[in-house]
C-alpha cells in the first residue's frame, strides 16, 4: 500500500455496473499522462506556427487535438489516483507538462531554452521533492 491506497489498484475497482475494470499498472498513469500533454502542448501552442491562420480555424482544430488530450488525461487521472494523492498526481502532471513543453518549445517553436528557466525548472524539482516527502 502506497499512501494509505489500496492494493485494488492492480486489478482496478469495480465500476457502477459491478463489473472489474481493465487492469491497471503502476506507472500508467506516467505514460498516460505524457501523452495527454503532447496533445495539449501542441492544443495550446501548436497553431503559434501559423499565426497567418483564421483564428476561428486554429481554434477548432486545438479544440479536436485537445479532446485526444481529454482521452489519455482522465484515464490517467483516475489510474494515479489509486497511488498517489491528489497534490502528488497534479504535481507529477506539472512536472511532466514542463518537459513535455520545454522540448517541444526547441524543436517544433525553435525557441532557446534559457539558463533562467533551467533554474527555475530546478526549484520546481524542489517543490517535488517536498510534496513527496513523507513529513
Amino acid at each position: 500500500m502506497l499512501d494509505g491506497r489500496d492494493a485494488s489498484r492492480f486489478t482496478g475497482p469495480k465500476s457502477a455496473t459491478g463489473a472489474q475494470d481493465q487492469a491497471i499498472y503502476p506507472h500508467d498513469h506516467d505514460h498516460l499522462l505524457t501523452l495527454s500533454n503532447i496533445f495539449m502542448t501542441f492544443a495550446w501552442y501548436g497553431h503559434l506556427k501559423y499565426r497567418h491562420a483564421p483564428l476561428f480555424k486554429v481554434t477548432l482544430i486545438s479544440w479536436l487535438i485537445a479532446f485526444a488530450e481529454y482521452c489519455f488525461q482522465v484515464p490517467a487521472n483516475r489510474v494515479g489516483s489509486y497511488e498517489f494523492t491528489m497534490a502528488q498526481l497534479k504535481t507529477i502532471q506539472e512536472v511532466i507538462t514542463l518537459t513535455v513543453f520545454s522540448i517541444f518549445s526547441v524543436l517544433y517553436l525553435r525557441e532557446p531554452l534559457k539558463w533562467n528557466y533551467l533554474v527555475g525548472f530546478v526549484m520546481i524539482i524542489g517543490a517535488v521533492a517536498v510534496i513527496f516527502k513523507k513529513w
